[in-house]
């Protein structure tokens, strides 16, 4: 799916913008890094951790070979339980099914906890456009609604932002303290905030993090409980849902809940883990399940396990690529690595560029709780892309004069020593504007001979 907000430029372009700020760049990278290295102490100190990858990655390829038959025993089981059920097949159904249901009971106040399948049907647009205002109330989602900017990561919506530019924000919006940059004053000023906007709710928008078949019921995960206070004030609750969220049984639960927190923050389990099977007294309950492109993902043989991820955006955390270019620069509501095996396939043109915006490391599939072979497809879809001639004419060329230099040993190792010439003699051809590889980075220096000069000299000394 396109939209207006879809920005036109390429990842490469919004990645060098983000760069371009250095002090920024650095701190996005560390502060991202030190997640990654929370996630590892957690799953080092649980000794059945690959155990629960194991079985999480097979409970979710089972679960997507019986797709429809899980699908259906979720949908009577749900309705049995008193929830009315909506079938969505794509972002802008799902759009007017949310905005028939505020409609039909006269709401204008309107809570959303953290839910990114709003985020990439752009729910909040849409309701904006029919003259309907949507409070976010995950705190850092509802900073970048404030800055009119959308989430740059899936779990921490605001990471990309200081505590100087959140006290600005509140500043201007919630008549804060200026220059008051106390993460606590901050906080306490957003809870004051949303709680009123909690105590008028007529309609309460949630996500799902996982729907279980057999119960009819769904999970919903966060660490500030934001969720709940919407649910159990609203008279109504909308919870909205991608189809890939049904997993068989009650006791699978186990397996996810263990793995999704400590994947996305190293946390034991998530705060609020809170299960919805059936409306209160006097509450109405919707459910809305979306495709939007899922069923063709479930169709592709190469791509299919991308359906089974989690959202916990441990790949996010782990990227190079990601974490010093910024969740903004893949110009879609779900970046990153697992982003970045997604969206092509919701329209392959639009989102050409973001299988090359990884080093094909191979460190997302390593961290990934479900064990989605993400840098694999990362490279498959590289060839979705060349095949369909959504690559560059120049691009095309320099990769046959690699394939070419690559299969040649003699031809190699005399562009190696031309190359070296060219970075001891005349280092202004490597100047920026003709060196792209060189824009956010210090040239190394050239060394004096090929590794394999120096290892045949070795050879030759006793």
């Amino acid at each position: 799916m396109t939209t207006d907000r879809m920005p036109r430029e390429k990842h490469a372009v919004l990645a060098e913008k983000f760069i371009a700020n250095e002090q920024r760049t650095d701190w996005h990278d560390q502060t991202l890094w030190m997640v990654r290295q929370k996630r590892d102490r957690a799953a080092h100190g649980l000794p059945e951790w690959e155990q629960l990858r194991e079985w999480a990655s097979a409970i979710k390829a089972h679960t997507l070979s019986q797709l429809e038959q899980y699908l259906l025993e979720f949908e009577e089981r749900a309705i049995a339980n008193g929830i009315r059920v909506h079938w969505a097949a794509d972002a802008a159904e799902h759009n007017r099914i949310v905005h028939g249901i505020i409609s039909q009971h006269s709401a204008t106040h309107i809570v959303k906890s953290k839910s990114m399948l709003t985020e990439e049907c752009h729910l909040n647009e849409y309701l904006l456009q029919q003259g309907i205002t949507v409070v976010d109330t995950d705190l850092g989602e509802r900073i970048v609604q404030l800055r009119k900017e959308s989430p740059s990561h899936i779990v921490l919506p605001a990471i990309h932002l200081k505590k100087e530019e959140v006290s600005h924000t509140f500043h201007e919006h919630l008549q804060t303290k200026k220059g008051n940059y106390d993460p606590q004053y901050l906080t306490a000023a957003a809870r004051e905030h949303l709680r009123e906007k909690f105590i008028d709710a007529e309609v309460a928008i949630t996500g799902v993090n996982f729907a279980v078949a057999e119960t009819g019921g769904f999970v919903v995960c966060t660490n500030e409980g934001n969720a709940d206070m919407g649910v159990h004030a609203a008279p109504v609750h909308i919870a909205c849902m991608g189809f890939e969220k049904i997993i068989p049984k009650a006791q699978h639960l186990s397996v996810f809940l263990r793995l999704l927190a400590r994947s996305a923050t190293g946390q034991p389990i998530t705060t609020y883990s809170s299960y919805y099977s059936r409306p209160r007294t006097g509450q109405v309950m919707h459910l809305v399940i979306v495709d939007n492109g899922r069923s063709r993902q479930l169709g592709r043989s190469d791509f299919r396990n991308s359906l089974k991820c989690i959202r916990c955006a441990a790949c996010f955390n782990t990227c190079p690529v990601y974490r010093r270019s910024g969740g903004h620069s893949y110009h879609t509501a779900v970046a990153g690595p697992i982003g970045s095996i997604l969206n092509p396939n919701t329209d392959l043109k639009v989102h050409a560029d973001l299988p090359f915006a990884s080093t094909l490391c191979g460190s997302c599939s390593n961290v990934c709780p479900v064990k989605i072979d993400i840098h694999e497809q990362l490279w498959k879809w590289r060839q979705v892309v060349a095949a369909e001639g959504y690559v560059s004419g120049g691009k095309k060329m320099g990769m046959k004069g690699m394939a070419l230099l690559f299969a040649h040993p003699v031809l190699y190792r005399i562009a190696g020593g031309m190359g070296r010439w060219v970075m001891h003699k005349l280092p202004g051809l490597l100047h920026r504007r003709y060196n792209p590889w060189y824009k956010q980075r210090e040239m190394p220096a050239p060394p004096a001979k090929s590794f394999r000069n120096w290892y045949l000299q070795q050879k030759k000394t006793p």
